[in-house]
């Protein structure tokens, strides 16, 4: 059986028809969302379907989405590969910013252990069922998740990075 984007999506269609939406194909890569209660079974049938064969979690990373509203604001992206028929593909879980929980896929793909923890680390994303949840690389008392937009970049209050200093308003003499 040969293996494309079509074949893919219509597999997935027909078994998860709830919990699978938004089919693109970008840069020849099938991308789509997945409910995020059904994480770990959608991932499972990748994985183990005699067809499907993405045997390898090639990442697992967190987005946050501030402009989208509160309950789709965290995302969850999944990459996997399928070594046979050389194809990747990546879905997406949306979570809610006030809860962001979804299922530990570290029973699938022993890999997933560090780039979940690390996702937690720098997004706060609970991965239920995680072996040992816990930041990775940031200080243990912080209480922040980095990678958040919930705080300005920059201090507005700082006067060294006024524009009329580098030359971008009519201005400047």
């Amino acid at each position: 059986m040969n293996l494309d984007c079509n074949t893919i999506q219509n597999a997935l269609q027909n078994q998860f028809p709830e919990k699978v939406s938004d089919f693109v194909t970008i840069h020849d890569m099938l991308t789509f969302e997945v409910a995020a209660h059904a994480n770990l079974e959608v991932m499972q049938f990748l994985k183990n379907d005699a067809n499907m064969q993405f045997n390898f979690l090639t990442d697992v990373c967190g987005i946050h989405l501030a402009e989208n509203e509160p309950n789709r604001q965290l995302c969850v992206v999944y990459h996997m590969h399928n070594w046979v028929a050389n194809i990747r593909i990546r879905f997406k879980c949306f979570l809610p910013i006030d809860a962001p929980k979804i299922k530990s896929v570290v029973s699938l793909f022993l890999s997933a252990n560090w780039q979940e923890r690390e996702t937690y680390d720098f997004y706060g994303i609970i991965f239920e069922g995680h072996p040992q949840l816990k930041r990775i690389l940031n200080m243990d008392e912080m209480v922040v998740f980095p990678l958040r937009k919930e705080f300005p970049l920059e201090d507005g209050g700082r006067t060294d990075k006024d524009d009329r200093f580098f030359g971008r308003e009519s201005s400047c003499v």
